[in-house]
């Protein structure tokens, strides 16, 4: 791997898909704009120059069918295929450990969020790379209410809240550190991990676009933001990694 390439990134598709009500399929697989989600996701990297390694993280039980689906993509982009775990954590740190040597930073996405743009991950790079631990976010601006058993318990103040999205990049020592002092709940994040060691984890202010596939319904709208937002430049040379 050459030394500028020094980010690995790790896309997240080892979950169940509980909510995307499809028994067939799940949803980082699934067909948008003629291509599986998980392939969108991944063409928004393979063109980085700092890009060394994509590390694609799925369920066990998915692995016959991925390959036989996706398995001239893995071969001829140079994608490492790693099986995951009991809970999302879990499969991070199965990835992790796929990660080369020689990589400082690692960078994790949700393969089924196919919409983040060029800029936003830039952006997010580059706050990861200056301060060991960043992620994309955006405001909330609606008003917030706690629930209990379906009724309004209290209305949560928004000021200072945000919606967590990914990309979230890290120093790749601050991330193995994270998940070595691992314990309690399971992290709904990889930043909760950095949080849990006292490092100050940097929000980068993303764009509502950035939606993650969690229904079926979220594919329409994630071809309409496909269909306004620039592509990946994957019209640029770029080279296939080693596997």
């Amino acid at each position: 791997m050459n030394m500028e390439k020094d980010l690995s990134v790790i896309l997240a598709a080892a979950g169940q898909s509980k909510r995307y009500a499809d028994k067939h399929q799940k949803k980082p697989f699934a067909r948008l704009d003629q291509k599986a989600v998980w392939l969108h996701s991944a063409e928004r990297f393979l063109s980085r120059d700092d890009v060394g390694q994509l590390i694609i993280v799925i369920a066990g039980e998915d692995h016959e069918d991925f390959m036989s689906r996706f398995g001239a993509n893995v071969a001829i982009l140079g994608i490492d295929v790693v099986h995951g775990g009991a809970e999302r954590a879990d499969s991070i740190e199965k990835g992790l450990q796929k990660v080369s040597p020689e990589s400082k930073f690692v960078l994790v996405h949700d393969a089924a969020r196919p919409c983040v743009t060029r800029e936003d991950i830039d952006a997010v790079v580059v706050a990861g790379r200056k301060h060991g631990a960043a992620i994309l976010g955006t405001p909330v601006t609606n008003t917030l209410k706690s629930v209990v058993d379906g009724v309004v318990s209290e209305t949560v103040s928004r000021e200072g809240k945000w919606l967590a999205q990914t990309p979230q990049v890290f120093r790749r020592d601050w991330l193995e550190e994270g998940f070595r002092a691992r314990s309690g709940r399971p992290p709904t994040d990889e930043s909760e991990l950095i949080e849990r060691t006292g490092r100050r984890v940097h929000v980068v202010e993303g764009s509502p676009l950035n939606i993650k596939i969690t229904r079926r319904g979220d594919l329409k709208l994630a071809a309409a933001i496909l269909k306004a937002l620039p592509g990946p430049r994957l019209d640029m040379p770029f080279h296939p990694f080693s596997s």
